[in-house]
Parts: structure tokens; sequence; C-alpha cells
């Protein structure tokens, strides 16, 4: 009996790989054992028929297991693919990204950009704080349609130098046929998509955001 199991030991481990660095056994591991143990099983005392159907219920399980998470790789693969196609599809629209907000430290400028959907005739960008008092107007040039950048020196209208804080920003300007309009920083055109290291960045303005930033696109 003890040299039964041990030669089915030895032809075991010279018939199989024993290099296995994931620790993990696999549906046709499992059934390199299933052989081996039929194979080298004492005469005397065969294997009986509940259990090899037990083993090979598990590797039927096993298989059908595998077969599952195949399948839901590949499902996955096609959805990212569909998802990538989907978000191509906003280029040339235009995105919210949810504020007009910027940041001003004392004594310091600020910079942004604005985006106007039409051909500016003349305007002004107003800078308000949190109570919408206005603090700053900045004259707005006549210009086509498009994204520019704009440099508030941090001053007041009076030239004072504004607190520190979070201010909004609202453009109002005519046309060239001479209908009103208004613009908000945050509201930018998609001008294009990038993939980087599996995350979708859409260009807005001068720079690319995490599609995540857009609160809407309309």
């Amino acid at each position: 009996m003890a040299i039964t199991q041990t030669s089915a030991t030895s032809a075991l481990s010279t018939t199989t790989n024993p290099t296995n660095p994931k620790g993990t056994l696999g549906k046709d591991d499992f059934m390199k054992l299933l052989l081996a143990e039929l194979q080298y099983q004492d005469p005397t005392a065969p294997m009986d028929t509940e259990k090899i159907l037990a083993q090979t219920s598990q590797l039927a399980t096993l298989e059908s297991s595998d077969n599952t998470k195949t399948a839901l790789q590949n499902l996955t693969k096609i959805l990212g693919t569909s998802q990538q196609f989907s978000t191509i599809s906003a280029i040339g629209k235009t995105a919210d990204l949810g504020s007009n907000a910027i940041s001003l430290n004392k004594g310091s400028s600020a910079k942004f950009e604005l985006y106007f959907p039409k051909a500016i005739k003349h305007g002004t960008v107003d800078i308000t704080d949190a109570s919408g008092n206005l603090i700053k107007s900045l004259d707005v040039q006549t210009n086509p349609s498009g994204v520019y950048q704009f440099t508030w020196d941090g001053k007041n209208q009076s030239g004072q130098s504004a607190d520190a804080g979070v201010y909004h920003v609202n453009a109002n300007y005519t046309d060239k046929n001479g209908d009103a309009q208004k613009t908000k920083l945050g509201t930018y055109p998609i001008e294009s998509i990038k993939f980087d290291k599996g995350q979708a960045l859409a260009k807005v303005g001068s720079s690319y955001v995490p599609l995540d930033n857009i609160k809407e696109v309309y």
C-alpha cells in the first residue's frame, strides 16, 4: 500500500509542472490530479463511484466559473469601448463645469477664460463677491465667437486691492446683430477627448479636465 502511494506521488511530480507562482489550481490542474489518482489508485481499494462523480462535478463547476469569468472580462472590454465612443460623441457640445467661481489671494492677480458663443460687438465681464456685489468690470473687445483669456489685477473699481476670497465671473455682451447675450465662467465647448491611463479627459478652453468634473453637456 505504501509503495503504491509513493510511486503515484513520484509520477505525478514528474508529469506536472511543479512551479505555480500564483499558488492556485485551474481546471486543467484538477483534471491532471483526477487522472493521476485514477491511474495510481490501489487495485484492492478502488475509488468509489460517488467520489468520482463528486470530483467530476467540482471540475464542471470550476470550468463553468472560469468560462463565466472570461465572458465577463470580454463584456467589460466591449462596454469600455462602447463608452469611449459615446464620450467621443460629446465633441462639439458645450460642457458646464458647474461653477463660475475663481479664488483670489490679496495683492495678487487672477487669470480665467470665458467662452462667448456669439460674435462680440461690445460688453463687460463682471466680477462679483459671494453676496452679488460688483467688485470689478472688465471691458470686452469686439471679437469673433470663441474662448478668450482675461486677467483681473485683483483690484476693485476704486483701484484698491480686493480681499482674498472666492469671486464669481459673468459676462453680458451684445452680439453683431445687436442682441443681448450672456455667458459665464465654467462653460466651454468640448474641443477634443483624450484617453490617458484609462481615464477620459475633455479639452475645455485651454486645458483638459476629467469627465467627472463636467456637470452637464448640452
